[in-house]
């Protein structure tokens, strides 16, 4: 990782949410889920939120490089529905080394609806994907792969 990220690095991104990212669309075979109300999930919004860390990393990041969330610690305090808009808002409070901590903060524009903290560890992946995919081979699994552009 280049050293040209500190604390104080913030950002803020929005995404206008779908019914794809409601409570019955986080597990569809969850019976329970099936029968909550079709609010943004919480899953989902963690999402948002690491997403949005991911942005302030990037620029900061060496080639191969990438980063994994390692801790999240966030409220969950409103609903929103389909259609609505939720805007987050991170700031990176602290680098050590490898690990970058976040201050994050959703809204969607009627209320705050969670706010917390977040943690992501910066990884080299052809190191990270070995170590799993050795994992993946004594589990008798398939290997991972990772997404492409």
């Amino acid at each position: 990782m280049k050293p040209t990220l500190e604390a104080g690095a913030r950002t803020q991104f929005s995404f206008r949410v779908p019914a794809t990212k409601t409570v019955p669309h986080l597990f569809p075979e969850a019976r329970e889920f099936q029968l909550m109300p079709t609010v943004f999930a919480t899953g989902f919004m963690v999402g948002l939120m690491e997403w949005t860390c991911l942005h302030i990393i990037e620029p900061h990041l060496d080639e191969g490089e990438g980063s994994l969330g390692v801790h999240i610690n966030v409220s969950h305090i409103a609903a929103t529905v389909p259609g609505q808009t939720v805007t987050v808002d991170a700031e990176c409070t602290k680098v050590e080394g490898r690990k970058i901590f976040f201050h994050v903060k959703a809204h969607d524009g009627i209320d705050v609806i969670g706010e917390g903290e977040h943690q992501r560890m910066v990884v080299d992946w052809e190191k990270f994907e070995r170590r799993v995919n050795d994992k993946a081979k004594t589990a008798r699994v398939a290997p991972i792969t990772r997404g492409t552009d």
